[in-house]
């Protein structure tokens, strides 16, 4: 790798996704890692649900809390996440994560390899067009990528 193959993201940059109470930054797309990784930075709007509880089959996802507190459903078990703790979620493991607090929370989320970032551009882009983004058609837009809601736990 030279220097020009190296990405520099500045606060200022990436490209960033609104999706009601759930903002993606995305800082690091798999384009510079050779699809191996991709790096976001979520922002969960204070007293918010975040996605239902799910599972990739794909790859590994992580997430560490830059600010705020979330809180991580991990199967059945929950866990209050502070500013500093770094969760990682293996494929297969059903999880979902939450801001009931009063604070943003902002976390910086990893997915290895980097398959699962194009799912926020695909409901970005569905919801753009005008497409109502039922139960339906987000269970669709997931099993593209190798997720799927966890209705029963492994």
């Amino acid at each position: 790798m030279n220097v020009h193959d190296v990405s520099i993201v500045t606060p200022h940059d990436g490209e960033v996704i609104d999706l009601g109470p759930i903002r993606m930054r995305i800082l690091e797309d798999g384009s510079t890692t050779g699809h191996r990784l991709a790096i976001g930075e979520v922002t969960l709007a204070p007293r918010s649900k975040g996605p239902t509880l799910h599972r990739h089959a794909l790859h590994d996802e992580g997430f560490y809390i830059i600010s705020g507190t979330a809180r991580f459903t991990v199967e059945e078990r929950e866990y209050d996440a502070a500013r500093g703790t770094l969760v990682v979620v293996p494929p297969g493991v059903p999880h979902t994560f939450a801001n009931p607090g009063d604070e943003p929370v902002v976390m910086l989320t990893t997915f290895s390899p980097d398959v699962f970032v194009q799912y926020f551009r695909d409901i970005r882009d569905a919801l753009t067009s005008g497409q109502e983004l039922t139960e339906q058609a987000n269970r669709y837009l997931m099993s593209r990528y190798a997720t799927t809601p966890a209705t029963e736990h492994t």
